[in-house]
């Protein structure tokens, strides 16, 4: 696997969200309406696909919790398998509670559901009071201390200055531009705003190649290593493979979000990785 470029997620591989991103999930969902989901189970919505963007991963977790009510009996597990048949993301999570419930049941629970609300909530959590004044750019609706204050950096230095010595480095991550610029700084990475690919940067979101692609070309890459913690991330390689004749694209997932141990690496090889690592710090030797 002798690549050119290294092409990074952040959310996984270089800061751990466990307490922050994934933390706000259950909670915005707890705070607006009462009831929630344990933070293991987020993983089987990110493995349906189509939830890179944690806001509409917490909308799809809010339907799930509001469905429950209506008399859905169907575990997540269920649940989740039921949206990536129905085409993944928060459309196959709105598609699965109709199925489910039926038309006049799943009028009833969009009435309730506030996906800009859930928004608002989730980024006061997230970002806390004063962030969100600068960020957000308005007051937020309660004060917070932030859960991104309570994001490890995985990432060392020392890796760090490997993998910018030896390659064009890049960056392809669900985060807002705002939200990557702090995590980048966080793990001491300067990565040129070219090679970068954030939510505000393009809409088709993670597994759609086209952020992937558009990254190889600006480095004039033959061979990209994509690293990330997720299936979809494994995906976006795998999809960059088959649209990009000229470029060869490895997908390595990284046992440091949610997919962990032997099960994680079986997950990760039926979604077609290269290869599998314990973390972003194992890429050197790897790559070596």
């Amino acid at each position: 696997m002798r690549v050119d470029t290294v092409v990074l997620d952040v959310d996984g591989v270089l800061v751990d969200v466990a307490d922050s991103y994934r933390r706000a999930v259950v909670e915005s969902v707890e705070r607006l309406y009462g009831d929630t989901l344990a933070r293991e189970d987020l993983q089987a919505f990110k493995n349906a696909g189509g939830f890179n963007n944690d806001w509409e991963l917490s909308d799809a977790v809010a339907l799930y919790v509001l469905a429950r009510e209506r008399g859905l009996e169907a575990s997540v597990d269920a649940f989740t398998d039921e949206i990536a048949a129905n085409g993944t993301g928060l459309a196959g999570a709105r598609a699965t509670v109709r199925d489910a419930l039926g038309d006049d049941a799943a009028d009833g629970i969009e009435a309730r559901w506030d996906p800009d609300e859930i928004r608002e909530t989730f980024q006061a959590l997230y970002l806390g009071t004063e962030l969100y004044r600068d960020i957000e750019g308005t007051e937020p609706p309660f004060d917070a201390p932030g859960f991104i204050h309570d994001e490890p950096v995985i990432l060392t230095g020392a890796t760090a200055d490997a993998l910018v010595e030896r390659y064009p480095v890049c960056v392809l991550t669900g985060r807002p531009a705002a939200e990557a610029d702090i995590a980048l700084d966080r793990a001491g990475l300067d990565v040129a705003a070219d090679r970068r690919f954030t939510m505000d940067d393009w809409e088709e979101g993670k597994p759609h190649p086209r952020a992937l692609v558009t990254l190889a070309e600006r480095t004039g890459a033959d061979r990209v290593a994509f690293v990330g913690d997720t299936l979809d991330d494994v995906r976006t390689a795998v999809n960059a493979d088959a649209a990009d004749d000229s470029t060869a694209y490895y997908g390595i997932g990284v046992l440091t979000g949610g997919l962990t141990g032997d099960d994680g690496r079986a997950k990760y090889a039926d979604a077609g990785a290269s290869a599998v690592v314990d973390s972003v710090n194992d890429l050197p030797d790897l790559l070596e």
